[in-house]
């Protein structure tokens, strides 16, 4: 399947998108240019690859290999082809954002709101005080940017726990008594389509009073300058709609998603912005801290119940993108808004968690097979539908191919005749590709370091002492008398509501490259975990298992050696497999397999260490794999944190 949409038109060099602003013509030629980069690239890995597999004839080994490449290899080449061009659009070009996104430029008016939005809420048996604390938070932030009577708030729980959905209606009511605004609590006694079918039913409730819907989740949070910007890119655009923002995370004392979300911060805005060039039009939806324009997603965007039971029959689990291709099917557009700021969630507290969230994705992505027939989408919109389950068929093929690079030795083939320089360098390439979002997204940083500090060199800063990095940018300033650019601000492609920049976001150059080595290891580690959780999973989908939806475990808290060993033994056992027979072939090919297999090795101590309080409070204490968010806190978190 092709990533290409072609133009409404093709003979008129200037038709545009359903908004009206945007060619359609040239996001025809950004996806024919990703399809060459992607498919050259692609190509030549194979090539490469089987030249190595093939040098001394094909074994069984080899050709299964060669099939696991072929399977796994796409999602990593068009990784790196979005992260370069996200880079490239964020320092080779003079307004990234503008070219991504033109319609982003309504949000920063000061036109009044005239539409009416509902924010809402989704709980199933959650911790009702700290979702409905995030929730408060976001209805003051709103007041304060000065448009609270243009929202209103809907509570919609699918709690089956009467404990909890007491405790929720007593917390609602205390806040309804409190609040100038409209504040609605309902709870449903049937769990019919999941989050889907909760958000559904308030459309057919109350949708019909409000024209956009901002949904939430239960750790969500966004502040109001970041809604009414949104809003007002949507009321200015009728016929965008989905506006999906940017989610980062938010800082925690979890060592887990204190070292994930660091990664995630720098490594996803450049692969976003890369995707978002060519996605243009029919871009992602993540189901919370996104506006969707309530009535073409009522009468457009109802999903299907799949034919046949569970695992990939019944109703629809990872329902979001799917309606996204409804919602673009139905001629308005989707889109995603590449800046960073004002919109966050938290990320899971340990590796168990965080599988467990993937597992759920896994089996709503896979759902996606019987859904790749709808009529009337959009190529680009069923390709999407495509990628999302690329994104887990490779991962059982890259946890095979592991265990073949070990089997590999013992073939029978004549080893003599293997070109370990060449297979040396492609699994260097292979392993940089697969790294490309995160390396690009440290250039990013330390390119906006370059920025400031190229433009600020030609006024010496006085000779006394050493100074904290703001502090040297204000004096410069002062000496210079000029206006701090863009950039310094942190106003310049896609970094918002900022005064430092670059590595200064993050505590620092030194904390921040201390930090990304730190991730860069951590991210190996997790990728064995979770692939091989996810493979063993897929292999479990096949006999009829089904994940069970309940509430998550969100706060930081340890996990025992007996919690850790029973659910992470198989990787356990794999890792002394695989690197066993890889150093009884060879001690040199089990040592460079480490990026790939130490994970197996020490997943056990690895979900331990990283659940620790102890250790995050340790990383947070040293200003190790901090947020900007840590370095200057919104008031928002800050009212999560308690610190208001």
């Amino acid at each position: 399947m092709s990533p290409v949409q072609a133009p409404a038109s093709s003979s008129l060099p200037n038709d545009r998108t359903p908004t009206g602003t945007q060619s359609a013509s040239a996001l025809f030629q950004r996806r024919l240019l990703i399809v060459f980069l992607n498919v050259l690239a692609y190509f030549a890995l194979i090539y490469a690859f089987s030249g190595i597999a093939g040098a001394g004839g094909w074994s069984i080994v080899d050709v299964l290999m060669m099939l696991c490449v072929i399977v796994a290899t796409p999602w990593t080449v068009l990784g790196f082809w979005n992260s370069l061009i996200g880079l490239w659009l964020l320092h080779g070009r003079k307004d990234g954002v503008s070219e991504v996104l033109p319609l982003a430029a309504a949000g920063k008016t000061d036109a009044p709101l005239y539409v009416r939005t509902a924010i809402l809420l989704t709980l199933r048996n959650e911790d009702p005080a700290r979702a409905i604390q995030r929730l408060r938070i976001v209805e003051d932030s709103v007041e304060r940017a000065g448009f609270g009577g243009q929202f209103d708030y809907f509570i919609l729980s699918d709690t089956n726990n009467p404990d909890v959905f007491n405790r929720e209606d007593e917390l609602v009511k205390a806040w309804a008594a409190k609040s100038r605004s409209a504040i609605h609590y309902r709870r449903r006694t049937d769990n019919v389509g999941y989050k889907a079918g909760n958000v559904r039913d308030f459309c057919a409730t109350w949708g019909g009073n409000y024209e956009l819907m901002l949904p939430l989740d239960a750790d969500s949070l966004m502040d109001g300058e970041t809604i009414v910007g949104m809003v007002r890119i949507m009321q200015a655009n009728p016929k965008l709609g989905i506006l999906q923002s940017l989610v980062v995370g938010m800082p925690s004392q979890s060592a887990f998603a204190r070292i994930f979300q660091f990664g995630m911060r720098h490594g996803m805005r450049a692969y976003t912005m890369g995707q978002a060039w060519w996605v243009g039009d029919c871009g992602p939806f993540w189901g919370h801290n996104a506006l969707v324009r309530i009535k073409p997603f009522y009468e457009q965007c109802e999903l299907p119940v799949l034919p046949g039971k569970p695992p990939l029959g019944g109703h629809v689990l990872s329902h979001d993108q799917v309606e996204a291709t409804m919602m673009r099917r139905a001629g308005y557009e989707v889109r995603v808004l590449p800046e960073e700021g004002g919109s966050w969630e938290e990320n899971p507290p340990t590796i168990l968690t965080f599988t467990g969230r993937d597992l759920r994705w896994c089996q709503g992505n896979l759902q996606y097979l019987r859904l790749l027939d709808l009529p009337g989408l959009y190529p680009i919109s069923r390709f999407q539908l495509v990628w999302a389950i690329l994104m887990f068929i490779g991962i059982p093929a890259w946890t095979l191919l592991i265990l073949l690079a070990a089997l590999k030795p013992y073939d029978g083939e004549a080893h003599a005749l293997f070109p370990t320089g060449g297979a040396i360098a492609l699994y260097v390439l292979f392993l940089l590709m697969s790294l490309s979002p995160k390396l690009c997204g440290l250039v990013d940083i330390l390119l906006e370091d370059r920025a400031v500090t190229g433009a600020l060199h030609p006024t010496p800063l006085p000779a006394s002492g050493a100074r904290e990095p703001l502090g040297a940018v204000n004096e410069v300033r002062a000496l210079s008398q000029t206006p701090p650019s863009p950039r310094e601000n942190g106003e310049m492609d896609g970094v918002r509501g900022h005064s430092r920049t670059g590595t200064a976001r993050y505590g620092g150059t030194d904390k921040f490259l201390k930090s990304a080595a730190i991730e860069i290891v951590f991210s190996f580690l997790l990728g064995a975990v979770s692939t091989f959780r996810t493979t063993l999973f897929m292999i479990g989908l096949a006999f009829g298992k089904s994940v069970i939806w309940s509430g998550q475990a969100r706060d930081a808290h340890g996990i025992s050696l007996a919690t850790a060993f029973a659910g992470l033994w198989p990787q356990l056992a794999y890792g002394v497999v695989v690197l066993g027979l890889m150093a009884n072939a060879s001690l040199s090919l089990a040592l460079w397999s480490l990026p790939l297999t130490a994970g197996f090795i020490l997943a056990i101590p690895f979900a331990i260490w990283t659940a620790n309080p102890a250790n995050g409070a340790a990383l947070a204490r040293a200003g190790l794999c901090a947020i900007p968010e840590e370095i200057e806190t919104p008031p928002e978190i800050a009212a999560v944190q308690g610190r208001s």
